[in-house]
């Protein structure tokens, strides 16, 4: 048995400052902006285009990512909820059963993958006119920044142990503590109304063995994800800085396009199905396993890649 196997997961959900409890998850979107900014900074230098370009694409970028994927999840899962408690789908709070706060946790990388190009396509009319197809121009460069977004994003489904894999038996499994067991639960069987000393308990006191063993050990599927982003922000990388292909219009993009959506769609095989996720939808016959949701989104994408990048079209300066 090697040295990560096994992991009884159960960290904190964010740092507790009195008045308000800082999501890790939130963090994790800070470091990712973060580091996009200094990458597509240097990318635009690298082609000659003004840094005062930055400053209105960085706000493009962050409001289509965040309402995109927030809207995203409830189009495409947790859709019960627009009649239900319709205010938790736009505010970091739920009111049903009672009001809680929950941060911004319902997000989706296919609601994001809609609104970020749909926001890219005003933001090239309106402040990249003197670049030729400058909306295209401008998805070849930002979509290495959003595949090394997806690594962080995908950390902080692990840290918030949210969309888990499938119960595992091989060495890689993980034990979510706080997805298997809700708060109200460990805080009922424990006694301990502090929560996070409630969860502390469970792992680490002997009397509750019984409970925490029935927790099982899935696969931590967001691990998987993100390092397939790692590969994909590394392979853009390369072919941006150190081949011409650049310079064909849409071929990043279309690579980018291929890639992160064939980890996402090898990925789901992984996957528990998330709260609200359709069954209707699937479709037995692939590889002996049903296509799910994520899945099924998945493939226009691919799809849409492999044409970008082998659609005939005459390479243009960058």
């Amino acid at each position: 048995m090697n040295v990560i196997s096994k992991i009884t997961w159960n960290p904190s959900e964010g740092i507790d400052l009195g008045f308000f409890e800082l999501k890790f998850y939130s963090l994790m979107f800070v470091v990712a902006f973060s580091l996009g900014w200094v990458i597509i900074k240097k990318i635009y230098k690298n082609d000659n285009q003004s840094e005062d370009l930055l400053d209105p694409l960085f706000i493009y970028v962050v409001v289509a990512t965040l309402l995109g994927a927030r809207l995203g999840h409830y189009m495409f899962y947790d859709t019960h909820l627009w009649t239900e408690d319709p205010l938790s789908i736009f505010l970091p709070f739920s009111f049903v059963p009672e009001f809680e706060y929950t941060g911004f946790r319902g997000l989706a990388s296919h609601g994001a993958a809609i609104a970020i190009p749909t926001a890219l396509y005003f933001y090239s009319k309106k402040h990249l006119s003197h670049i030729k197809s400058a909306w295209m121009w401008i998805m070849d460069r930002i979509i290495i920044v959003v595949a090394l977004g997806g690594v962080f994003i995908r950390l902080g489904n692990f840290i918030n142990s949210e969309i888990e894999g499938k119960p595992t038996d091989s060495d890689l499994g993980v034990q979510f503590v706080r997805s298997d067991i809700g708060a109200r639960q460990a805080v009922a069987e424990t006694k301990i109304q502090d929560v996070d000393a409630a969860y502390t308990a469970i792992v680490e006191q002997p009397q509750f063995a019984d409970l925490l063993a029935s927790v099982p050990f899935k696969h931590p599927t967001q691990i998987y994800e993100s390092l397939g982003y790692v590969a994909v922000f590394l392979i853009l990388w390369f072919v941006y800085w150190k081949t011409d292909m650049k310079r064909k219009r849409g071929f990043l993009f279309g690579l980018f396009l291929v890639l992160l959506w064939s980890v996402r769609f090898i990925v789901e095989f992984l996957k528990l199905a998330q709260p609200g996720e359709a069954t209707a939808d699937t479709l037995n016959g692939i590889f002996g396993t049903a296509i799910n949701t994520g899945q099924w989104l998945s493939i226009p994408f691919i799809l849409w890649g492999l044409y970008l990048m082998f659609r005939p079209e005459p390479k243009q300066p960058a």
